[in-house]
Order: structure tokens, then C-alpha cells, then sequence
């Protein structure tokens, strides 16, 4: 027998259905705080420079909060707000996955 498996994704949206916050956003967060370099996130997730930005403001602006503070002398870095959306969104990500499981192996 085959085995299966579900795969799921799960994204913030509003009630448009804009991406807020999803995986990729969370990426783009975790890879600004270890390379503090929004030029260098965009490059390591093989992004223009302006798409990564973009998202950012996007979510910024949707969320009402500012998640990355960027300064030429020090470089960019997440704000408490950006840290701990990355947090809550990851433990989220993961108790979905988790129940997902559990739904699928019921049905499969």
C-alpha cells in the first residue's frame, strides 16, 4: 500500500483574502533577523529586493505595526512586534499541522 500524507499550508488573510502573514513572510522575517539585511534576504530567497519590501509594508500596514526596523548605519532588525508575530505565527503554524494530522489519519 501507498503511503499517504496531507499537506497543508495556512496563511493570514483579511477579508479580501490578502496575504497577510503566511510561511513565506515568516522566511522573509526569520532571514532578516540573521542576516539584518533586507538586500541580503532578498538575494538568499532569490527575490527582487522591492518584492521583499513589499510584503513587509504590506503586512505592516495591514497589521497596524511596524515588524522590521531598518537604519543605514545599523542595518535592519525586527522590532519586539516583528519577533513576536514570527513566534506566535510559527507556534500556530505548527499546532494546525499537528491537528491536521490527526484529522487525516482518521480519513486515512
Amino acid at each position: 500500500m501507498v503511503k499517504l500524507e496531507l499537506r497543508s499550508s495556512h496563511w493570514i488573510v483579511d477579508q479580501d483574502n490578502n496575504i497577510i502573514f503566511g510561511k513565506g513572510r515568516m522566511e522573509i522575517l526569520e532571514t532578516i533577523d540573521r542576516t539584518g539585511s533586507i538586500n541580503q534576504t532578498a538575494k538568499a530567497l532569490k527575490m527582487s529586493y522591492k518584492t521583499v519590501w513589499s510584503k513587509i509594508k504590506s503586512t505592516e500596514k495591514h497589521l497596524q505595526v511596524r515588524v522590521v526596523h531598518s537604519d543605514k548605519r545599523t542595518g535592519t532588525r525586527l522590532t519586539p512586534e516583528g519577533r513576536e508575530l514570527v513566534k506566535r505565527f510559527a507556534k500556530l503554524r505548527s499546532r494546525c499541522l499537528a491537528a491536521d494530522d490527526r484529522i487525516f489519519r482518521r480519513f486515512f
